[in-house]
């Protein structure tokens, strides 16, 4: 899953990688490091982060993440922003939820810039050296997946930006 993907936007490869946040800001599940040409979708039914949702769980995403089939089975509920596409506006009920959303977004954003702008390595272009898989079979982690464990776990033990 460590395969870089050429962004001709960013012009390098690019990875991406699956940060899940709870409402009190911690870092709670980071999936290993993808090809930033894989879906987010795929990133999320293949990283393992289903099998850590249960039941009545609430999980909120972007509009691109297509994931309600996957979390219905489970009996949890996506929670995406409302879409005005073929409306000319959102419904009272609609706009409350959406502020909702995007109140505890700001969060999830706050803590994902925290992540990056606290480490200068997941700033910065990495050498394809940190995203390469090594060939020992007994290692299941790329250097890159390690970083960004590492990171996770130093920004879950500062100060929140949650408030």
């Amino acid at each position: 899953s460590c395969v870089a993907c050429y962004s001709n936007y960013k012009k390098h490869n690019t990875v991406k990688v699956l940060i899940a946040v709870t409402p009190t800001g911690s870092i709670c599940f980071i999936s290993k490091a993808w090809g930033g040409c894989v879906s987010d979708k795929v990133i999320t039914q293949e990283s393992g982060f289903l099998r850590k949702i249960c039941r009545g769980d609430k999980v909120m995403a972007d509009r691109g993440f297509n994931i309600e089939e996957d979390l219905a089975v489970i009996g949890a509920q996506l929670l995406i922003p409302p879409f005005t596409r073929g409306k000319s506006q959102l419904s009272g009920k609609e706009v409350v939820t959406a502020r909702h959303i995007a109140r505890a977004r700001v969060h999830v954003e706050h803590v994902i810039g925290q992540l990056r702008k606290k480490y200068k390595i997941l700033r910065n272009t990495l050498p394809i050296s940190l995203i390469k898989c090594p060939s020992d079979k007994h290692r299941t982690n790329c250097t890159i997946d390690r970083i960004l464990i590492a990171t996770a776990a130093l920004t879950n033990l500062s100060p929140t930006v949650v408030t």
